[in-house]
């Protein structure tokens, strides 16, 4: 594999790449522009084709052209530095990650000026986030201090929260730190890392009081530090470039840091991908299964081919680990590709760590297909890993919204092309996704059942729900903000908040906040529904207005929306309501809940042209009817919400 600089996991963009960004923003009405112009930013771009790309995207959105399924973005950059030639990139780089990306480069050098001032550009537009891309420069950090790197760390630090309290006072949108690229000339050799006032030294201790600071505020981060070592320092740091054209690290860089900067802004907007597909032959081990038998295969040690496969597994079972589902696809005889899993003794994968197992002679789109499905989730989740260039190549042409890496030859690159492509990029770490694979496999199982069972109340009573409900808190909030961000179908207002907004919920005593989570006999789902609603006072009654009300579509069928009405009434009568009031937005994704307020009782008020439905439902007082599942809530659950 190349460096990661140059993308080699994507593939080279056709001759006529420059025609097609053409007729697309030619051809602002169509229906499909979002899918292809995500299908474009699929290759290997330098920073002429990038512009012709996020010129057609920049076109279609001003025309009012559909550019779904790509999420709009709103960006702002404040640096120390000319961002120019990386803004090039990012447009282009976020379209493959699932995001229309609007930028807007604040003035150079303007940092706290900018952020001070409420007029200012970056106070006045209403951007979804800020992205704050400081160098050594800005913290004062590009000299040593020796005598005293307490104090030069503290001045440093201290700027960052003036700046992040200044832009807090003046804007509610979400900010992006960055880390920062510790300068690659030494002072002292070796003991630069032992030396507090060095400038290593003083950029690591800064870095470690970064994450901490954007875990505290509620800010997203992107590792420009863990980037640099990658592409390496030296390579980083051009110094002509830098003094010259003020630029914050070498331009031939600009792709991939605007491919890093992609994946976090679709990993926000919740599009990030969530099962890893594995062919079999010759990607999970040498050789062909059927052919050469179990006892044939190259796995394992004694050989670095048979290392290298086995790399590719123990990859597999650390995305497993984080909440990757697996799955197999393969053109292969069923029993004879599982007697693999059961039988060859150097296997880290087991048949268990499997969610979905396809091995048959259907060609690998429709199995595709199948193993999306069975999932219940959409081909944009999936990633396919195949060492067949044949293969991928048909899978890209028949189902383009599924990420095919291109691999190299040897398979020792396997795992770290996987890895560099950040395709399962995250913006949080909850208990829900350490649970997802498992979940997703008891899916399966509830299938099953499913599939037996005739009637529908029997099959609910089968599964022996039990649904445990509380508001917000600091345990459930980075789940909150997921659920929030990337929740389409069973959504009926589709606002999106950041882990900051969730927190102001929270703390607001005028608001109802509900998480609930679900588990049954074959497992924990975890948290699948969140709801915000405000009470306030309209036409001299108290209400209850939902802002927001989603479910993972994992549960629908099986009552848990009327569990979560009974919930919401229960709330807005501790709440001294009188009627809870609500509204379905339409999107392109939430047609599923449009007629889900008439079904459950509500009294449609007002419809608009636009499709904007308003309901409303009296609060009747005293016991409500329970939904026919266990339900749990903590102590506290009882007490008036205000006073």
């Amino acid at each position: 594999m190349r460096s990661i600089a140059d993308l080699g996991w994507l593939t080279p963009p056709s001759a006529d790449f420059a025609e097609q960004c053409q007729a697309l923003a030619a051809d602002a009405s169509r229906g499909d522009l979002g899918a292809e112009l995500a299908r474009l930013a699929t290759h290997t771009l330098d920073a002429r084709q990038a512009r012709r790309l996020a010129r057609a995207i920049k076109r279609i959105g001003e025309a009012g052209g559909d550019l779904t399924p790509l999420s709009p973005f709103r960006l702002a950059v404040h640096s120390n530095a000319t961002f120019d030639f990386v803004a090039d990139h990012l447009p282009a780089a976020a379209a493959r990650h699932g995001v229309a990306l609007e930028l807007i480069l604040l003035p150079f050098d303007q940092v706290m000026q900018e952020a001070l001032d409420p007029a200012s550009q970056t106070n006045q537009t209403g951007v979804d986030a800020i992205l704050l891309a400081l160098d050594h420069d800005w913290f004062g950090l590009a000299s040593p201090a020796l005598d005293d790197p307490g104090g030069a760390l503290a001045a440093a630090v201290g700027r960052l929260i003036a700046l992040i309290d200044a832009l807090a006072a003046n804007t509610s949108a979400t900010l992006i730190l960055s880390t920062v690229a510790s300068p690659p000339m030494s002072l002292f050799g070796s003991l630069d890392a032992r030396a507090p006032g060095s400038p290593r030294a003083l950029v690591g201790a800064l870095n470690a009081q970064i994450v901490a600071l954007a875990q505290e505020r509620g800010a997203l981060l992107i590792d420009t530090h863990a980037l640099a070592e990658q592409v390496g320092t030296e390579r980083w740091f051009d110094p002509v470039q830098h003094l010259t054209y003020k630029l914050p690290f070498a331009s031939a860089l600009g792709a991939i840091y605007g491919d890093w900067l992609g994946r976090l802004l679709g990993a926000a907007r919740g599009k990030a991908r969530k099962c890893l597909v594995l062919d079999l032959d010759n990607t999970l081990w040498g050789g062909v299964v059927g052919d050469d038998g179990v006892e044939g295969l190259i796995l394992g040690a004694g050989s670095a081919r048979g290392e290298s496969f086995l790399a590719v597994q123990k990859f597999a079972l650390a995305m497993k680990a984080r909440g990757v589902i697996l799955a197999v696809c393969s053109k292969n005889d069923d029993a004879v590709a599982r007697g693999a899993f059961e039988n060859h003794p150097e296997m880290a994968l087991k048949l268990a760590d499997i969610a979905v197992f396809q091995a048959n002679w259907l060609d690998k789109p429709s199995n595709l297909e199948a193993i999306a499905k069975a999932l219940d989730i959409g081909l944009d989740a999936l990633v396919l890993l195949d060492d067949n260039p044949a293969e991928r190549a048909q899978v890209r042409a028949a189902l383009p919204m599924i990420a095919v890496p291109e691999l190299p030859v040897d398979p020792a690159w396997f795992a770290s092309t996987l890895a560099a492509a950040g395709y399962f990029e995250a913006v949080g770490f909850s208990r829900e996704d350490r649970l997802r694979a498992a979940s997703y496999a008891a899916d399966a199982h509830r299938a099953q059942v499913k599939a037996t069972t005739r009637d529908l109340g029997d099959y609910l009573t089968s599964l022996d729900m039990r649904l445990a409900a509380a508001p917000f808190d600091a345990a459930g909030r980075t789940r909150i903000a997921q659920l929030i961000n990337k929740t389409n179908q069973f959504n009926l207002t589709t606002r999106r908040y950041s882990e900051s907004e969730v927190a102001a919920f929270e703390a607001d005593p005028a608001s109802i906040t509900l998480q609930v989570r679900l588990a049954d006999r074959f497992g924990d789902l975890g948290m699948i529904g969140v709801a915000i609603a405000k009470v306030r006072e309209a036409d001299g009654v108290r209400e209850a207005a939902v802002d927001s009300w989603l479910m993972s579509c994992r549960v629908l069928g099986r009552g848990v929306e009327e569990a979560m009405l009974f919930l919401l009434l229960e709330r807005a009568a501790a709440a001294g309501a009188a009627r809870v009031v609500a509204q379905y937005r339409p999107t392109p994704k939430n047609a599923m809940v449009r007629d889900l307020l008439d079904r459950l009782g509500f009294a449609r008020v007002a419809e608009d042209s636009s499709g904007v439905r308003d309901y409303q439902l009296a609060v009747r007082k005293g016991p409500l009817d329970a939904p026919p599942m266990r339900i749990t809530r903590p102590a506290a659950w009882d007490r008036d919400l205000l006073p």
